[in-house]
C-alpha cells in the first residue's frame, strides 16, 4: 500500500460474519471508496478515497445496513442495546410460549395471552433485524435478516389473523415468531463470543504491550505505562520484567526469552549495545536499555498490525463462498415462495402447514456459515503462526502453500548460517596486519552476512586506519572506495578482478587496481537444512539453489544436502529471470534474506524471507520467519496444509447444511423453531472446527 495514501479508520459494531464485512465493502465500494479493509472480528473499518467531507454520509450509511459506527464523540452502548441484553429480554417471554406446547394448562393456551407475550419479542425483532433488512434490500445487498425478518413477520401476522378472526388454535403460531428470534440472537451472541477466540492471537499480543516500566529521570526511577514511553527515554528493565518497547541496551546483560515474537523457546543472551524487542521476557540479569522504536514503530505494533492485515486478504478458495453468499439471500426468497406455492396450490397441504414450510426455509437457511467458513480458519492459523513466530502476510499465501511445486533457496545465509570461516588470507608485497585493518574497515560499510563474518575475525590497526571519502557496494560485486589521496579500493568477488582468480580465492583485495590480497572462506551450514530438504522431497516439492556465489561453492553445498537442481553465479536480475522461469512450471516458493534477494522474493509466488534479513527483504516477502530457524518453513508448510484443510471442512459443512436443510425444510421434516435452532448452532460448528487449529497437533 502507498504510505502517501490516506486512509480512514472507523469502529464498526455489530458485524458478526463475513457476509456483514462483504456488506459494508459493497456499500463503500458503491460510494467510491478504494483501499476497502473490513475485518469484522476486530470491529475494524478501513478505506481510502473518500473525502473528509462525505465521511458523515458514509457513516450514515453503514449504521442504515443496521451496525453502529463509534466515534470519539459516541455514548458507550447502552445496556439495552447490547445482544445479550436483547436475548435474554426475548427468551423471557418465549420460554411460556415455548412451554404451551409440553402444558396442558387453559391460561397458556389462550390466544390473547399468547399475543401479549409474542408483542415484546417480536417487536424486538423487528426492529432489530427489520432496519438491517429494509436498508440492505435499499442498497441492493439483502442480508440474512431479511429472512429473519420474512419468517418472523410472516408467523406473527399469521397468528394475529387467526386471533381476530377466531379461527382457533391451528391458527395460531405465535411461539414459532419469537422462537425464531429468540434462537437467531442465541446463535449471535454464541457467535460473537466464538469469534473473539478465533482472533485471541492479536488479543494475547496486544496483552503484551499494556505493561508499566521504570523510567530514570535524573537518576530517579519513575513508574510509567509502556505506551508512554518516549523515543530516547532510559529504561530499567529488572530480572522477570517484560521489556516494554524496542531499545538499545547501554549497560548490563542478560538472557532474554524471545519466544513471544520469534517462536524460540531458548533464552538468548544479550549485552552491552545489543537491541532487545518490546514484549520479550528478561528472564535472567539486568539491562538499562535507551527506547529506540515506541509505539505504531515498535516491533509488536507492526507485527500486530500485520497481521491484521493478513486476515482481510482471501484465499481464492473464500471467493466461491463470498459469490454464493451474495445470491443466497435473494435464492432461498424465491425457493420459499416457491415452496409454498407447491405445497398449497399443487399438494394440496393445508394453509398452516404450506406457511409453516415456507418459514422454515426462510429460517434454515444460513448464508453466516458459507461467510464465516474461511474468514475464521485464516484467523485461527494466521495466529498460531504468529506464535510460533511464523508471520504470514496474507490469508491467499496459505493456499499457495499448500500447492507449492517448487522451493528455490538462496545459499549465504539461508542454508548455510552466513558465518563465515577465514580460511587463508595470502598477501601480496603488504603486511597481513594491513590487509586486515583495511578490509575491517571497508567491510564495516556493509551488512552482507559475509561482510559481518569478517569483521568478526579482523582487526582494525590505529596505525593503518584510512580516511575514505567515497564509498559504494555494489550488489553481487563488493565494495568500492577513494581515501582522501584519490588511491581506490575494491573488495570484490574474485572473479571480477583484471586476471580471474577465483580459482584460488573468493575475494580480493585490491589497491589502484593492483591485487595485494586474496581470501579463502567457507560458509557453514545451518542446523535442519537436510532434514528440511528431505521433508520437501517427502512432499514432492523440488528444492532449488539459486546464488550470486560461485558454481563450485553452490555445488559442494548442494552435494552435501541433496539439491539437485542448482544455478550459480546469479545477479539480482538473473534471479529473477531463473524464478519467472521456474514459475511457469508450479507454484513457486523463494527463500532468502539478502538485498539482492528482494526482486526475487517479489517475483516468487511466495516470498519467504527471514527474521533477520535485511530491510528491504522483509518488506519483499510475503512470510517472514522471525527466529530465522530452517524448521519454521516445516512448521509454515504444516499450518498451510492444516488452514486450507479446515476451510474446505467448513465449506463443506456449510453447503452441504444447506443443501439438506433447505429441502427438509420444505418437505416439512424441519419445523420453523427446529430449522431456527438448527441455523443458530451450524454458525457454531463451523467456528468450533476453525478453533481446533488452536491446539490440534500439526502433522
Amino acid at each position: 500500500m502507498n504510505e502517501e495514501t490516506k486512509y480512514t479508520e472507523l469502529t464498526v459494531t455489530g458485524m458478526h460474519c463475513n457476509n456483514c464485512a462483504i456488506a459494508i465493502h459493497q456499500y463503500l465500494e458503491k460510494k467510491g471508496g478504494k483501499d476497502i479493509f473490513v475485518n469484522f472480528a476486530e470491529d475494524e473499518v478501513k478505506f481510502s478515497g473518500i473525502d473528509d467531507r462525505n465521511l458523515l454520509t458514509i457513516t450514515k450509511g453503514i449504521e442504515e445496513l443496521g451496525y453502529k459506527v463509534i466515534t470519539a464523540n459516541s455514548s458507550k452502548e447502552k445496556f439495552y442495546k447490547k445482544i445479550e441484553t436483547k436475548f435474554w429480554f426475548s427468551l423471557i417471554f418465549t420460554l411460556p410460549l415455548f412451554a404451551h406446547m409440553f402444558i396442558h394448562h387453559p391460561l397458556l393456551h389462550d390466544p390473547y395471552l399468547q399475543l401479549g407475550l409474542c408483542i415484546p419479542v417480536f417487536l424486538l425483532g423487528f426492529f432489530h433485524f427489520g432496519k438491517s433488512a429494509f436498508f440492505s434490500v435499499k442498497n441492493g445487498m439483502p442480508n440474512m435478516d431479511v429472512l429473519i425478518f420474512i419468517g418472523s413477520t410472516a408467523a406473527f401476522t399469521y397468528s394475529l389473523i387467526g386471533t381476530i378472526n377466531h379461527l382457533g388454535p391451528s391458527y395460531l403460531f405465535y411461539e414459532t415468531s419469537a422462537t425464531i428470534i429468540t434462537l437467531v440472537l442465541l446463535g449471535n451472541l454464541l457467535e460473537k463470543k466464538s469469534i473473539k477466540k478465533t482472533t485471541s492471537a492479536i488479543g494475547d499480543l496486544i496483552k503484551i504491550q499494556q505493561v508499566t516500566t521504570t523510567k530514570i529521570v535524573d537518576d530517579k526511577e519513575e513508574t510509567i505505562q509502556a505506551k508512554d514511553v518516549k523515543q530516547g527515554d532510559i529504561l530499567l528493565v529488572k530480572y522477570g520484567d517484560q521489556i516494554p518497547v524496542d531499545g538499545d541496551i547501554i549497560a548490563g546483560n542478560g538472557f532474554v526469552n524471545e519466544s513471544m515474537i520469534t517462536g524460540e523457546s531458548l533464552p538468548v543472551a544479550k549485552k552491552k549495545y545489543d537491541t532487545v524487542v518490546g514484549g520479550t521476557i528478561l528472564s535472567e540479569g539486568n539491562l538499562k536499555i535507551t527506547a529506540t522504536k515506541v509505539g505504531s514503530k515498535s516491533t509488536l505494533s507492526q507485527i500486530i498490525q500485520l497481521i491484521r492485515e493478513a486476515q482481510s486478504k482471501k484465499p481464492p478458495i473464500q471467493k466461491l463462498g463470498d459469490k454464493v453468499a451474495s445470491y443466497f439471500v435473494p435464492l432461498v426468497v424465491v425457493i420459499s415462495l416457491f415452496t409454498f406455492f407447491i405445497t398449497y396450490f399443487i399438494a394440496e397441504v393445508p394453509l398452516q402447514q404450506s406457511l409453516m414450510n415456507a418459514i422454515a426455509v426462510l429460517v434454515v437457511s444460513c448464508p453466516c456459515a458459507m461467510g464465516l467458513a474461511t474468514p475464521t480458519a485464516v484467523m485461527v492459523g494466521l495466529g498460531r503462526a504468529a506464535k510460533m513466530g511464523i508471520l504470514i502476510k496474507g490469508g491467499d499465501t496459505i493456499e499457495e502453500m499448500s500447492d507449492l511445486k517448487y522451493m528455490v533457496f538462496d545459499k549465504t545465509g539461508t542454508l548455510t548460517t552466513g558465518n563465515f570461516n577465514i580460511k587463508a588470507i595470502q598477501t601480496f608485497g603488504i603486511e597481513q596486519s594491513q590487509v586486515e585493518s583495511i578490509i575491517a574497515q571497508l567491510e564495516g560499510y556493509s551488512n552482507h552476512p559475509i561482510a559481518k563474518s569478517i569483521r568478526q575475525h579482523m582487526v582494525e590497526v590505529k596505525a593503518y586506519r584510512i580516511i575514505f571519502q567515497n564509498v559504494k557496494e555494489i550488489k553481487s560485486e563488493g565494495i568500492y572506495a577513494v581515501d582522501t589521496n584519490n588511491n581506490e579500493y575494491k573488495l570484490i568477488n574474485a572473479r571480477l578482478g583484471k586476471v580471474d582468480y577465483s580459482n584460488r580465492y573468493d575475494l580480493i583485495l585490491a589497491i589502484n587496481d593492483v591485487v595485494v590480497a586474496g581470501l579463502v572462506i567457507e560458509d557453514q551450514i545451518k542446523p535442519y537444512a537436510k532434514e528440511l530438504i528431505q521433508a520437501l522431497k517427502l512432499k514432492n516439492i523440488t528444492p532449488v539453489m539459486l546464488s550470486g556465489d560461485r558454481k563450485s561453492k553452490c555445488d559442494l553445498v548442494a552435494q552435501k544436502l541433496g539439491i539437485a537442481d542448482v544455478y550459480a553465479d546469479s545477479s539480482p536480475a538473473e534471479k529473477l529471470n531463473i524464478i519467472n522461469k521456474i514459475k511457469k512450471s508450479g507454484i513457486t516458493a523463494m527463500v532468502g534474506d539478502g538485498i539482492n534477494d528482494a526482486p526475487a522474493l517479489t517475483t516468487a509466488h511466495v516470498g519467504i524471507s527471514l527474521g533477520d534479513a535485511s530491510h528491504i527483504a522483509i518488506q519483499s516477502a510475503k512470510v517472514i520467519l522471525l527466529n530465522s530457524d530452517l524448521k519454521s518453513i516445516e512448521n509454515l508448510l504444516l499450518i498451510g496444509k492444516h488452514t486450507l484443510q479446515t476451510i474446505k471442512e467448513n465449506l463443506f459443512w456449510a453447503f452441504a447444511y444447506n443443501i439438506i436443510a433447505i429441502p427438509l425444510a420444505a418437505m416439512g421434516f424441519l419445523g420453523p423453531m427446529l430449522a431456527a435452532l438448527s441455523m443458530a448452532f451450524s454458525d457454531i460448528i463451523v467456528i468450533g472446527n476453525s478453533l481446533r487449529l488452536r491446539f490440534k497437533k500439526l502433522k
